[in-house]
């Protein structure tokens, strides 16, 4: 289908074009009238699961016996090298929120009338620690939920989970190390706002799913409150 729409979508431009065009986040190549933020030829490179649709499905299934989730899903898989790699990459090292805000915008989109997703009321990020927010100047899976709540029509807010230990990176650690990192790094603010809520958390890439482990569980401390978890990537 994706390969028909590149066929029959032909470059159109307006005035605005000219002078500020329109550029796809991934290749930087002028985008047409038809395409809103990544190009069609980009786009049929990324990889949906499509397991918003699917559960349980192994994004959940990740998480049986660790924690108690309603539902979780990733939007694409992660394949090492490939063009959400370099995507998420600008995302977090080259002071590009914008990424994280359109691909929010896009997976928002389709979860918006899924159910369980249709009944969530607050979307929530993984926070940074203030010291690497301050080094980055945003928090990445802050613009992946403000661009999910956008398309879904639900709030979202960083105030509600808080990131009270600035541990170290995750990325060299092993998995159990992961685990033990993490494990006492978050609090809830304004806990009172969250019961009897269904939470939405949101991260950038599951890879052991150790970091969003921590965070589920810190929000189910709260009384009667149910979670989700959603992140753009899914690594092996």
């Amino acid at each position: 289908m994706r390969k028909l729409l590149t066929t029959l979508v032909k470059p159109v431009l307006n005035l605005a074009d000219l002078f500020y065009p329109r550029l796809c986040l991934a290749c930087q190549e002028k985008l047409v009238s038809a395409e809103t933020s990544i190009c069609i030829r980009c786009d049929y490179k990324l990889t949906p699961t499509n397991y918003h649709n699917i559960n349980p499905n192994p994004v959940l299934e990740r998480f049986w016996g660790r924690v108690e989730l309603e539902h979780a899903t990733s939007a694409y898989f992660f394949n090492k090298g490939g063009l959400l790699q370099h995507l998420i990459h600008q995302l977090k090292y080259e002071n590009k929120p914008q990424i994280g805000l359109e691909l929010g915008k896009m997976y928002g989109a389709l979860l918006k009338d899924t159910k369980p997703y249709d009944t969530v009321d607050y979307i929530i990020p993984v926070p940074l620690h203030p010291k690497k927010k301050h080094l980055r100047g945003y928090n990445q899976a802050a613009m992946l939920a403000k661009g999910l709540a956008s398309s879904m029509e639900k709030q979202w807010s960083s105030d509600y989970l808080i990131r009270t230990d600035n541990t170290e990176t995750q990325t060299k650690k092993a998995r159990l190390d992961r685990f033990s990192n993490v494990e006492n790094a978050f609090g809830i603010g304004k806990r009172t706002d969250l019961e009897g809520k269904h939470l939405l958390l949101v991260d950038d890439v599951i890879t052991t799913g150790a970091t969003l482990e921590a965070c589920a569980k810190t929000l189910l401390e709260v009384k009667n409150v149910k979670v989700s978890l959603v992140a753009i990537a899914l690594a092996n």
